[in-house]
């Protein structure tokens, strides 16, 4: 399906606007201040780990809120907290929200269908799964902002898809005998990451050609995401034996290397900023549910503050652009919500790759 007729919301859901729900407390592990930003009354969850949640300038963020019924997106003011409605579509996927690299749209999947909308509620439909075809987990769009990527299923097949964001068909780059998922184009070069599961990584050029599983440490593969640069691909390595460590690795495609960059206080989930010196781990102990911050020329972890989550998994830790703020979601105080801690103390600010848009 080529790009549709704009779907605008109602002039009153243009309006829309909530009030600011961010609430300030003292974490009772390390006294340092956390911010709540949603109300745990309605679910409020982040999208993907490895998309776009914090523009550039770290004034806004996307996400996915219910408070209205059905899962929709949001945009957070950073500054004041106030939030906007943006979306009026059913079945979104929030996990599939993600801004372009201008900062200026963002594209989500609303059941079987793929969409590009401005900020101003304006959306336009990419594509939509054919019948016979489901969706795999995942949405992206590459740094260049040219295109889509996602994944769809035939039983236990399926296959890549890459849709242009400006008019155009949709193509297939390559089709797997299994199921894949979370498909992420590798920065600086025409190359897309996909999984199969936890049990493997792959890597394909986005012709379709030299697919490839990538060697990995032996165990089972956590979240990966590229290196800003994409020089290298940094992930969890889940052990075979849970007793043993869980630690952060990084792969290096172009040479078939594979090191340890550091172990961990067994993470569930991780993230990093943008030059890779600094990451974020949600400890998945369930006597020390805590979020830790690890400098990587030092590898010394610091406790912040208890994410409490029912699943450590679902937290999803990541740095805003700067390095001067965290994010996290939790359910720890009823539904899941998004919460908020200032870094300046810790982290030296940081700025977006060269040539980042914002």
């Amino acid at each position: 399906m080529s790009a549709a007729a704009a779907v605008p919301l109602s002039a009153q859901q243009k309006k829309t606007a909530f009030p600011s729900e961010v609430k300030r407390y003292e974490d009772p592990t390390t006294e340092l201040e956390v911010y709540r930003l949603t109300d745990p009354a309605h679910s409020s969850t982040l999208p993907a780990y490895y998309n776009r949640a914090i523009a550039h300038n770290n004034a806004s963020m996307i996400f996915c809120c219910d408070r209205n019924g059905s899962p929709q997106a949001h945009r957070m003011d950073l500054k004041n907290g106030e939030t906007r409605e943006l979306t009026d579509a059913p079945d979104l996927d929030g996990a599939s929200l993600t801004l372009t690299p201008d900062n200026r749209w963002f594209c989500y999947f609303a059941g079987r269908q793929l969409f590009m909308s401005s900020m101003a509620g304006r959306a336009r439909a990419l594509y939509e799964v054919p019948e016979g075809w489901e969706r795999c987990p995942g949405l992206t769009v590459g740094p260049d902002g040219t295109h889509a990527t996602f994944a769809e299923r035939q039983g236990e097949k399926s296959r890549l898809q890459m849709a242009p964001l400006l008019q155009g068909p949709a193509r297939t780059v390559v089709e797997v005998p299994f199921v894949m998922s979370d498909p992420i184009p590798r920065p600086m070069r025409a190359q897309i990451l996909f999984r199969q599961g936890d049990q493997a990584l792959w890597m394909v050029n986005s012709d379709g050609t030299q697919k490839r599983q990538l060697k990995l440490a032996p165990g089972l593969a956590g979240p990966a995401n590229w290196a800003a640069d994409g020089k290298s691909l940094l992930y969890l390595s889940f052990p075979a034996d849970p007793m043993q460590i869980t630690t952060i690795r990084e792969c290096v495609p172009d040479t078939n290397g594979d090191a340890l960059v550091a172990k961990t206080s067994q993470y569930a989930h991780f993230g990093f900023n943008q030059p890779a010196t600094a990451f974020v781990g949600a400890c998945r102990s369930k006597a020390s549910p805590t979020i830790l911050i690890m400098l990587r020329s030092t590898r010394r972890e610091l406790t912040l503050c208890e994410h409490k989550a029912s699943h450590p998994e679902m937290t999803s830790p990541r740095f805003s652009p700067d390095t001067q703020r965290l994010y996290f979601q939790s359910d720890r105080d009823g539904k899941p919500a998004i919460y908020d801690l200032h870094l300046e103390r810790f982290l030296e600010k940081t700025e977006p790759e060269t040539g980042s848009p914002g």
